[in-house]
């Protein structure tokens, strides 16, 4: 008994040897040289005439050989290829995870391509934007977006102010420098918002979505192990091409 999974692994082969084959034959039939031949004898006029040897020149290629050849290797290729499409259209599995049954009786190729999505859909997970762990954040419903609690912070501003060096005298006046000197003159009342997600709800989908490429995959082996359903379709095809 043939499994479907032996039939894909045998599949690559049978392509190669096809191409292969026609590739080979493609090339040799476009050397005339190897396909004709002659033969030739010489009859002197005169009874003393010379005498010479006859030439001689073989077929080395018949292009009938080669198209069977050719026939020979796509026939097989054809009917590997055909029987793994026909298989295709009866392997199936359960996605199951956790004991559980997310989809039922999924194709093989649909399994293998859901495959594929869920590497895509990974990398989409991993550049999800979370939530800057250095703050404290909470939902709020009227916002529709994350936010932090109030923080508030001064805002100063310079006043110019005079310090007395020296008092004024009968004889001088006074010294004066004019400083800078900060005072509170308002404050700042902020609350950041963010349309991030928590750290934990990414890292819950990461975990789901891997547990489902596992259970995927063991999916896609176990449709992969049905019985083979042979379609043989390389000799009709081949041989009513190349019919002589």
């Amino acid at each position: 008994m043939t499994r479907q999974n032996q039939i894909i692994a045998i599949e690559k082969g049978a392509r190669g040897e096809a191409e292969g084959t026609i590739t080979r034959a493609y090339h040799v039939l476009q050397k005339t040289v190897l396909l004709n031949g002659i033969a030739r004898s010489y009859t002197p006029k005169d009874e003393d005439g010379d005498q010479l040897p006859p030439e001689s020149t073989l077929v080395q290629v018949r292009a009938s050989d080669e198209i069977n050849k050719v026939t020979e290797k796509l026939s097989r290729m054809f009917d590997v290829v055909a029987t793994r499409e026909k298989t295709n259209t009866v392997a199936k599995a359960s996605v199951v995870v956790d004991g559980d049954t997310l989809i039922s009786e999924v194709p093989a190729n649909v399994l293998l391509f859901l495959e594929k999505q869920l590497v895509d859909i990974v990398t989409f997970i991993r550049k999800l934007p979370t939530l800057d762990p250095a703050e404290t954040w909470h939902y709020d419903s009227a916002s529709d977006c994350y936010v932090t609690e109030p923080t508030q912070t001064t805002r100063t501003k310079k006043i110019p102010k005079n310090h007395v060096l020296a008092a004024a005298t009968d004889k001088h006046p006074a010294q004066v420098q004019m400083y800078h000197e900060d005072v509170v003159a308002g404050t700042w009342t902020t609350r950041k918002f963010s349309g991030a997600l928590e750290v934990r709800v990414v890292s819950d989908m990461l975990a789901r979505v891997q547990k489902l490429q596992a259970a995927v995959k063991m999916a896609r082996e176990e449709a992969n192990t049905c019985e083979a359903v042979d379609l043989k379709i390389g000799d009709k095809v081949l041989g009513y091409v190349f019919a002589a």
